[in-house]
This record gives C-alpha cells, sequence and structure tokens, in this order.
C-alpha cells in the first residue's frame, strides 16, 4: 500500500512537470510585452511630460529628429540639415513622400503649426518653457527653419522630443481635446496606438504607412505596473518582456533566476529634495545652507542605494560637464556640523525654538527610505522632520501647489545638456520650478551661458551658474541616478545608455 502511494505521488509530480515544461509562454510571438512603473497620463504628447508618458509617445509619433537605440539624436522626418555660422537657423529637409498613417500628408508647413500649438495659451503645455530659445519653426519651401534666439547644439536633441513630433493637427483642429479618442489614433512613428484600457494596458501595431521599413516587432504592449516587487516577480516568471525598474536590494535574487537580465547603467539624472523658498523657514538661505551641510550625501548614495550610485552636490550629472561642489563639501563631519548649528543659530532656531516641518516624498520604498535617513541625519541638528509620504500624482499636484515644505523631487533630463538641468531653477520657468527659487544673478549668469557658442567656455559658463544654485541651496541634491532595468533574454537590440531611452521600433523577439 506504501507502495503505492509513493508511486501514485511520482506519477503526479511527472505529470505537474510535464505539464508545467509545456506550458506556453505567456507572451505573443508577435509581441512586445513592456512594464513601466506608472500609468501614461495622456496621448496628447505637448500635455505630458511624464517619463511613462513620453517612452509611450515616442513609438507614436516621430520629428524632424528621433532617439537610436543609444539614446542619441538621428535623421527621423528630415532626411538631413544644415546649421548657420551663427549657430541660429536651422534648415531641416523633409523626406519625400511623407504621410500620417491614416493617410494624411506631413509637410514643413505640420511643424509650424505644431509649434503655434505649443506656444498657445489655450494649450497650456507644461513642455513650452523646453522651447523658450526657440524663436519660429517656419515652412520654406521643401524645408523647415529653425530660428533660434541663441546657439543651441542640442537642437536635433530637443526636436527628437513627442512635444515637437509631427501631429495630426486637421485632427486636433477638428476634434479639440477629443483628438486622442480616435482609434487607430493617426501616428507620424513607427506605432499606432489601436486599444488603450486605462491602468490595464495600451497596445500598439505597426504603422503601415511609416517612411522606414517596418519595425521589426509587429506589436506592442504597455502595462503599468507600480508595484515594483509584483513587476519583478511578473518578470521574472515570463509575463514581460522589459521593464524599467526593478528595487536595488534585489538584484542578486534576479540574477540567480535570470541571469543578464539585470542591467544598471549611469543615466543623466538627478535625485534632490526641494525646500519651498516661498515662505518660513526655508525662504531663508541659512536654514536651506545648514540643512544640506550635515546631510552625509556619500553614505546615502554608496551604501544606502548602493548599484554604482554616486553622491551629487549640484544637479548637471558629471558626464555631461557637472559635478559641482560648494566648499564645505569635503569637511568633516563635525565641521559641518558645528558650522549648521551656527546657522541655524543665526536664523533663529536652536533649542528654545527648534525648527519642525514635514519631508514630503511619494509612496516609494526608496524614497521613504532616503527621508527616514534625512530626518535622522537632521537630527543632531535638534530639528525635528515629520515623514508625509502619497500616492505620485497627489505628491507632485502638492509641489505645483506650493503645499510643501521640503519635498523630493528630482530631474531626468530631456536634453543631455546642462541648461536643461539648469533652466528648470530659472525665476521663470513656471510649475517645474517647485522650490520657487528666484534669483536675478542666476538667471543672468545662465543667459550668459547660453549665449556662448564656443564649447568649452559655453561649459564653464554653465559650471559658474551651477555654482550660484549651489551656494543659495533651495534644494538638496543628493546622488545622479543609475538606470535599473530588466530585459528578457528573447529581447534583440537593447543597448544601456545615459538617456535610458529603448524605442520599441529598436527592439526585436529573437
Amino acid at each position: 500500500m506504501a507502495r503505492m502511494r509513493r508511486l501514485l505521488l511520482l506519477l503526479i509530480a511527472a505529470t505537474l512537470a510535464a505539464c508545467q515544461s509545456e506550458r506556453p509562454d505567456p507572451r505573443p510571438e508577435d509581441m512586445l510585452v513592456r512594464f513601466q512603473d506608472d500609468e501614461i497620463k495622456s496621448l496628447d504628447p505637448q500635455k505630458a511630460s511624464d517619463l511613462a508618458t513620453i517612452r509611450v509617445l515616442q513609438d507614436q509619433y516621430e520629428g524632424l529628429t528621433r532617439i537610436d537605440a543609444l539614446g542619441q539624436a538621428e535623421p527621423g522626418l528630415a532626411s538631413a540639415w544644415t546649421v548657420s555660422a551663427d549657430g541660429k537657423t536651422w534648415h531641416f529637409t523633409l523626406r519625400p513622400g511623407l504621410h500620417f498613417s491614416d493617410g494624411g500628408p506631413i509637410t514643413p508647413a505640420t511643424f509650424a503649426r505644431v509649434f503655434a500649438r505649443l506656444n498657445a495659451e489655450e494649450t497650456a503645455s507644461p513642455n513650452k518653457g523646453l522651447f523658450r530659445d526657440v524663436t519660429s519653426i517656419a515652412a520654406e519651401g521643401g524645408d523647415v527653419v529653425v530660428t533660434l534666439a541663441a546657439p543651441m547644439p542640442t537642437l536635433p536633441e530637443l526636436l527628437a522630443l513627442p512635444t515637437i513630433a509631427a501631429l495630426p493637427i486637421d485632427l486636433i483642429d477638428a476634434k479639440g481635446d477629443d483628438w486622442t479618442s480616435v482609434r487607430p489614433l493617426p501616428a507620424s512613428g513607427a506605432y499606432r496606438v489601436v486599444e488603450w484600457r486605462l491602468n490595464d494596458r495600451l497596445r500598439m501595431e505597426r504603422n503601415p504607412a511609416w517612411h522606414d521599413p517596418p519595425a521589426p516587432t509587429p506589436r506592442i504592449e504597455w502595462r503599468p505596473m507600480s508595484d515594483r516587487l509584483a513587476a519583478m516577480r511578473a518578470f521574472v516568471g515570463g509575463e514581460a518582456d522589459t521593464f524599467n525598474d526593478f528595487p536595488p536590494t534585489r538584484r542578486d535574487w534576479i540574477n540567480a533566476r535570470l541571469p543578464g537580465a539585470a542591467h544598471v547603467a549611469p543615466y543623466n539624472g538627478a535625485y534632490y529634495f526641494v525646500f519651498n523658498t516661498r515662505q518660513p523657514p526655508f525662504d531663508d538661505a541659512r536654514v536651506r545652507r545648514a540643512l544640506n551641510m550635515v546631510v552625509d550625501r556619500r553614505w546615502i548614495a554608496e551604501k544606502l542605494m548602493g548599484l554604482g550610485t554616486q553622491p551629487a552636490w549640484g544637479v548637471v550629472p558629471p558626464a555631461l560637464g557637472g559635478d559641482e561642489r560648494p566648499a564645505w563639501a569635503d569637511w568633516p563631519a563635525d565641521r559641518r556640523l558645528t558650522a549648521a548649528r551656527a546657522l541655524l543659530a543665526e536664523a533663529g532656531y536652536g533649542p528654545e525654538h527648534p525648527l519642525a516641518f514635514d519631508i514630503r516624498f511619494n509612496s516609494d520604498p526608496d524614497h521613504r527610505r532616503v527621508a527616514v535617513a534625512l530626518a535622522a541625519m537632521w537630527k543632531p541638528l535638534g530639528v525635528q522632520a515629520h515623514l508625509l509620504n502619497s500616492e505620485s500624482s497627489l505628491h507632485f499636484a502638492s509641489l505645483r501647489r506650493h503645499d510643501f515644505a521640503v519635498a523630493r523631487s528630482g530631474w531626468i533630463g530631456d536634453l543631455a545638456a546642462p541648461e536643461n538641468y539648469l533652466a528648470v531653477h530659472r525665476s521663470d520657468a513656471g510649475a517645474i520650478n517647485y522650490s520657487g527659487y528666484a534669483s536675478p544673478a542666476y538667471d543672468a549668469a545662465l543667459d550668459h551661458a547660453m549665449a556662448i557658442p564656443n564649447a568649452a567656455a559655453r561649459a564653464q559658463a554653465m559650471r559658474n551658474a551651477e555654482a550660484i544654485l549651489i551656494a543659495d541651496a533651495p534644494l538638496i541634491p543628493l546622488y545622479y541616478y543609475v538606470s535599473r532595468a530588466l530585459v528578457a533574454p528573447r529581447v534583440a537590440g537593447w543597448h544601456d545608455n545615459p538617456a535610458n531611452t529603448h524605442p520599441s521600433r529598436t527592439l526585436s523577439i529573437r
């Protein structure tokens, strides 16, 4: 009897193993399934600026230029361009016979109308400030002419953003804000949206009118996965081909199950917390400097975060000519603590009048760990810092409303250029200047840098502007990002790059 039970158990185990080995891959052979850490916000590229949305819109729309597999700008709908001697006038020649996926023509006038819509008050584009130095975009014969207020060596990168891509402007004029509800949504890029189920999935298929040979993979599916642990487990279980993040503490776990799937690389981004400089106590630079001084960035970057993360005292990544540091950056901890106490005392804070405020951050284990570390580092100053977390959309809505004291923020570069990181903190940057920092000296220094065509002199002027920002301390730079991604073994064409950009048209299934 016992022997029969053992044989039966062995038979069941063998049957289960056979079923598991024969289980079909949950991903279709003609579809890349791509997890994202957030839901996309809009299919209108002029009304969204978050990374999750931009990744999808790069598949849907193409501009005069586009981003390649290495994260660099290359010709897109334009086949070539020329630049004037002063660097302020660019002529882009369109490829012949361009059309949207619905058959509508793409002409030089398309780009002029897209630029006009971007700057229209009713569009209320959060990306408008990125194009502040673009004076005009006009049609001139078969060319698109872009005129600049100052030289901009990174213009091809700027024009690769979906914000200024070829959009179906006739459809937009006819339908207004409802234009993105059309299915299939007319596309100028490699793919067109055919289905969007909010908080579930967005599906795309090849654009039949695209100017290049068909993209390698016929279909793309984007799925929002805000829980990184759940996304990681689903990925390891074979449910997705790519995911743009994973918990840094789980790399060994991933490597043990899917060797080579975890990718870590330098990333053009800075992680920081901002002060609300519009009101006390952080309208006082002495208070801001004091809190900055006692933060142990090296410990946060190298020990708390790990994976090669570099500590930061500024906002421009070292790869782009940054890494400016204040004079106190290399002081011993006790000297920094003494100096910080003196600054707080000058500002009127001490044992009899302790400094107290909330640290606001969006829900994420990494953000919480950093907020806890900051509160602990400020405790020897007698500072009472309380944690306040909320869901991502509520968090950033609070920043835009100026409803915070200290809050988690950061910047991932739209362009690989110092000015893209520095312009966020201009007094006229609008809603994206969360801290409310307003310094005529800083604005003037940045304007001066932007007007310099010589690369070396321009880079030095950018460093000078950043030094003013660091000295005024409207924010607490902590570290420069590294990108973390999961890539399934069946995916070909993935190249780690500082822009962390991986358009679907550059990927294929082995």
